[in-house]
């Protein structure tokens, strides 16, 4: 794993969420983006190499819709940037972690994406994220 890739939040409302985050970090959303097949909207914003994903559902049985009803706003995830996530998951699966899928998908932000089980990451959703450029 080479960095911390975005550290995913999830929201209740993406345009008060970004506006209060545009403030906060003293930068802009640079990105918004729909990932249907997860149910999601997603913003992105950046300072320095540090970059966040607000996540707000889309339908009420998405993942963050349920994320939100359990536990409220606040942190969802960390991803990692991979150079490549079919050997890093490959790699993770012979550690003992377990995978929410099989095979990766395409995210957002123009990225192929896995999630690691938070029961196998001491309770932390991890990401692993690879550029669809770096194939």
């Amino acid at each position: 794993m080479n960095k911390v890739e975005h550290i995913g939040i999830a929201v209740s409302d993406i345009k008060i969420a970004g506006d209060i985050y545009e403030k906060l970090l003293n930068t802009t959303v640079y990105k918004t983006e729909r990932v249907e097949q997860e149910g999601v909207e997603t913003a992105f914003l950046q300072t320095g190499p540090n970059k966040i994903e607000l996540l707000q559902a889309t339908h009420e049985d998405s993942a963050i819709a349920k994320f939100i009803a359990k536990k409220g706003e606040g942190i969802h995830h960390i991803a990692f940037d991979v150079d490549d996530i079919e050997a890093e998951m490959q790699r993770l699966k012979q550690e003992g972690f377990v995978l929410l899928s099989d095979k990766p998908k395409l995210g957002a932000d123009n990225k192929l994406v896995c999630f690691v089980h938070p029961k196998s990451a001491n309770g932390v959703l991890v990401e692993l994220c690879q550029s669809v450029d770096n194939r």
